[in-house]
C-alpha cells in the first residue's frame, strides 16, 4: 500500500466508538455489574510449518489460514521486493518487504475464499518495472470472521513486552464493558498524542507505523494513529480493523472496532441523542467538537479500499 503525501492535507481520522460517559463511578453500577478483566488477551501468530510453500528465496508459512493470516519469509537480496496478497474479490493488498530473513505476518482480511500470494522482484527501479518470483493460491476458511482483526501484523506490531498492551491494560481497569475500553482510549489518545505535520510532509514509501514509538514520541501521522488504537483495543481482546480508503480526495487511515453491545461499528458517526458518539480521536485532539462533527457529517465522505 503506498502511503501518499496527501497525508499533509489532512488531520487524520481514526473512527473509534466514543462513550461520554467513560468508566462509570457510579457506585449502584459498581454494585450491580461486575469489572471486566483488564488482563492482555495477545492474539500472537506463529510459524509452525504444517503448511508450507518455498521457492526462489521465498517461504510462506500458511499453517494458521483459519485464523486469518500467513506468514512470509524473504531471503533474497534483491533491494525492493514487494509482497502482493490478492483476496477473493480481487482487491490487490500490496506490502513493501522492509524485513528480511524473518518471518512477516500478512493478515487475511476479507473472509472465506481463495488468496493469491505473489512476491514481486523489482528488475528495474527507474521504471518501476517487477518480475513474479513467487506465486501461490491459498484456500481460506476461517474458524470465525473477527480473528484476522485480533491477531498482531505487518502494519499492527504488538507482543507481551510492548508498552501499547501495557498502556491498554492500565486503561482497561476498572472498566465494566469493551465499551468502557474504547472509550478509555479514545480518551487517552485525544488527550496525549499530536499530529505531526512534519512527519506526514515527509513520509516514504514503505513506511511502516510502530505503535510503541508512537505511544513513546507521542506524536504521529494518520496510520500511526490507526496502528496504535488497533494495538491496543486488539491486545484487550477487542476486534478492531484498521481501514485505509479516501476521504474525499485524500488518501487516508481510520479504525472500526466490534464490541459485544453494539456489534460493528463501521460508520463514521452514530448518535442515540443521548449516550454514544462515534467520534474522531485525531481531529478530536485538535479541533473543537462543532467542527469535528461539521467535516465528517454522516459518514458518507468515507470509502474504505483496505481492511487490515
Amino acid at each position: 500500500m503506498k502511503i501518499k503525501k496527501l497525508f499533509i492535507f489532512f488531520i487524520s481520522t481514526i473512527t473509534c466508538l466514543f462513550c461520554i460517559t467513560g468508566c462509570s463511578n457510579n457506585d449502584s453500577k459498581k454494585e450491580s455489574k461486575k469489572l471486566r478483566d483488564s488482563s492482555p488477551q495477545l492474539y500472537l501468530p506463529s510459524t509452525d510449518y504444517q503448511v508450507t510453500y518455498q521457492e526462489n528465496n521465498v517461504s510462506v508459512d500458511a499453517s494458521h489460514t483459519s485464523s486469518g493470516y500467513i506468514m512470509v519469509n524473504y531471503s533474497g537480496h534483491n533491494e525492493k521486493v514487494k509482497i502482493q496478497v490478492t483476496s477473493p474479490d480481487q482487491n490487490n493488498y500490496t506490502y513493501p518487504v522492509t524485513y528480511l530473513n524473518q518471518f512477516v505476518t500478512y493478515p487475511l482480511p476479507r473472509g472465506n475464499g481463495t488468496y493469491k500470494i505473489t512476491v514481486l522482484e523489482s528488475v528495474d527501479p527507474t521504471k518501476n518495472l517487477y518480475a513474479t518470483c513467487f506465486t501461490q493460491q491459498i484456500d481460506v476458511s476461517l474458524e470465525n470472521e473477527y480473528l484476522p482483526f485480533l491477531y498482531s501484523n505487518y502494519y499492527i506490531s504488538f507482543n507481551k513486552d510492548s508498552l501499547c498492551v501495557k498502556k491498554a491494560r492500565q486503561l482497561a481497569k476498572k472498566c465494566y464493558s469493551s465499551l468502557d475500553v474504547v472509550s478509555n482510549v479514545y480518551n487517552y489518545i485525544i488527550k496525549n498524542i499530536k499530529y505531526n505535520k512534519e512527519k506526514a510532509n515527509n513520509v516514504q514509501y514503505g513506511y511502516v507505523p510502530d505503535p510503541d514509538q508512537t505511544l513513546n514520541d507521542k506524536t504521529g501521522i494518520c496510520f500511526d494513529y490507526a496502528s496504535l488504537t488497533c494495538a491496543m483495543l486488539r491486545s484487550q481482546g477487542i476486534p478492531t480493523k484498521l481501514e485505509v480508503g479516501y476521504v474525499g480526495e485524500v488518501y487516508h487511515a481510520w479504525i472500526s472496532c466490534y464490541v459485544d453491545e453494539t456489534g460493528w461499528i463501521d460508520n463514521i458517526i452514530e448518535f442515540d441523542g443521548k449516550d454514544w458518539s462515534l467520534l474522531d480521536p485525531t481531529l478530536g485532539a485538535n479541533n473543537k467538537s462543532k467542527d469535528v462533527k461539521k467535516y465528517i457529517g454522516d459518514g458518507s465522505k468515507y470509502i474504505v479500499k483496505y481492511t487490515y
